[in-house]
């Protein structure tokens, strides 16, 4: 989702659900002063939201920015006929410990 989504879905959704954990953090005071100042250009819209939202937003950039790694084991061919290498960056091990880290969330 683009950042611009989340600045008309902060004018019109209402807040997605959370775990029971919780995370403390401390800001830099500069992002800190940022927050605050979403928190004041959108009303209603809480500064727990904001954060949660950009920091996901930041993490699913982050993920799309984890490179592909080709293999030698070929998985599978593609429409044209032409392998497709497993990948053997960190991808796969993210994928394994995100889905991990969901089963042991949402069991507790």
């Amino acid at each position: 989702m683009p950042y611009k989504q989340l600045l008309d879905d902060w004018k019109t959704e209402p807040k997605p659900l959370s775990t029971r954990e919780s995370y403390a953090i401390r800001l830099p005071l500069e992002d800190a002063a940022r927050i605050e100042a979403l928190a004041e250009l959108f009303p209603g819209t809480d500064r727990e939201r904001i954060v949660t939202d950009l920091l996901a937003q930041a993490i699913r950039d982050l993920e799309a920015s984890i490179p592909y790694v080709a293999g030698e084991k070929v998985i599978r061919e593609d429409d044209h006929g032409d392998p497709v290498y497993e990948d053997v960056g960190l991808m796969p091990r993210f994928i394994e410990l995100v889905k991990k880290y969901r089963r042991s969330i949402d069991a507790a």
